[in-house]
């Protein structure tokens, strides 16, 4: 019985070790196969040297991939002449690899073409075409080109005026959380045109577009929260908004802002941060004769004290 029984253990365990043998024995082409890491073409290097600031060299890899049929390598290619990067700025060769990209339906090469049809950047102005490219890659979804098509239908350049058209671009771009479409939502809905006219709507997308940092948007914002248009009147929120406008450089929000500092409305007031404001806003060209009698009645101490704060501003965020 214990000869048997160690039979049964010494054939189980030979079992056990041949199927571990044919588990992990491969043949030299098999371990070599697994082995081998991943291809990558010609497209993809040229857009990693592209990342990489390798511009010469992603421009050579991006021209091979595109007469290999890499479509999107033809857009690259666009791209590197439009932006003169690393070669001459050259905008006819931009909207001749372009236009091989767009021919595909590359939706970047559709926007990027378009734009320059739009201009008569490199190539003849003719709005039309801009308005077809567009619409190409509106109706594949891209958000940047809907925005564009509203844009065409409100202006009447391409497509026929009509409202209707440019609101339901406009909102179909903005749905998809493009800040600039979402601020020309907000004011659409704002002053009535292509659909009703909605106070409460037009807050609601106007805030998103001023959550996401737009200058003209945080200030129409402020405004509405300052007035209480179409929400809740909020005081203390638009001095936010008014604020962070006005260091992006936006000379009505400066002015605002400055009266705010100088009446001490929604905050404490404070006679230097309104005429730093008031200063800026001014040599910007927003005249405020109010605000000249405020600082005119200033101490030369207080003066020289927003003149220093106007100096330390400058080179940061964009407001010189």
């Amino acid at each position: 019985m214990r000869m048997i029984k160690l039979q049964k253990i010494l054939k189980s365990q030979a079992l056990a070790l041949l199927m571990i043998f044919l588990i992990f024995s491969l043949s030299p082409a098999q371990a070599e196969k697994k082995s081998e890491p991943p291809k990558i073409s010609l497209g993809e290097l040229a857009y990693q040297a592209f990342d990489e600031g390798k511009y010469i060299v992603a421009l050579k890899f991006a021209k091979k991939a595109a007469k290999n049929g890499e479509v999107n390598s033809n857009t690259l290619v666009g791209r590197i002449y439009a932006g003169g990067l690393g070669v001459p700025k050259d905008m006819k060769q931009a909207a001749h690899w372009y236009e091989k990209a767009a021919s595909h339906g590359d939706v970047h090469a559709l926007i990027a073409l378009g734009r320059q049809y739009a201009q008569g950047d490199g190539v003849k102005r003719i709005p039309l075409k801009a308005a077809n490219l567009f619409e190409k890659a509106a109706l594949k979804g891209e958000p940047q080109a809907q925005y564009n098509l509203a844009l065409i239908y409100a202006n009447g350049q391409g497509r026929k005026t009509d409202l209707k058209k440019a609101f339901m671009w406009m909102k179909k771009a903005a749905e998809k959380d493009l800040p600039v479409a979402q601020y020309g939502l907000g004011t659409l809905y704002s002053i009535g045109q292509g659909t009703q006219k909605d106070p409460a709507k037009a807050a609601l997308w106007t805030k998103k577009a001023a959550k996401a940092g737009m200058a003209d948007a945080q200030l129409d914002y402020a405004i509405m929260l300052y007035k209480g248009r179409g929400l809740k009147k909020d005081i203390k929120t638009s001095l936010f908004y008014f604020k962070s406008s006005a260091v992006k450089g936006n000379p009505v929000a400066q002015n605002r802002l400055a009266r705010l500092y100088a009446y001490g409305i929604g905050t404490e007031p404070d006679p230097v941060e309104a005429a730093k404001w008031h200063i800026l806003a001014r040599a910007a060209g927003v005249s405020d004769m109010k605000m000249d009698l405020f600082i005119a009645k200033l101490p030369k101490d207080m003066k020289a004290a927003a003149q220093n704060k106007i100096n330390e501003l400058k080179g940061t965020n964009g407001l010189y």
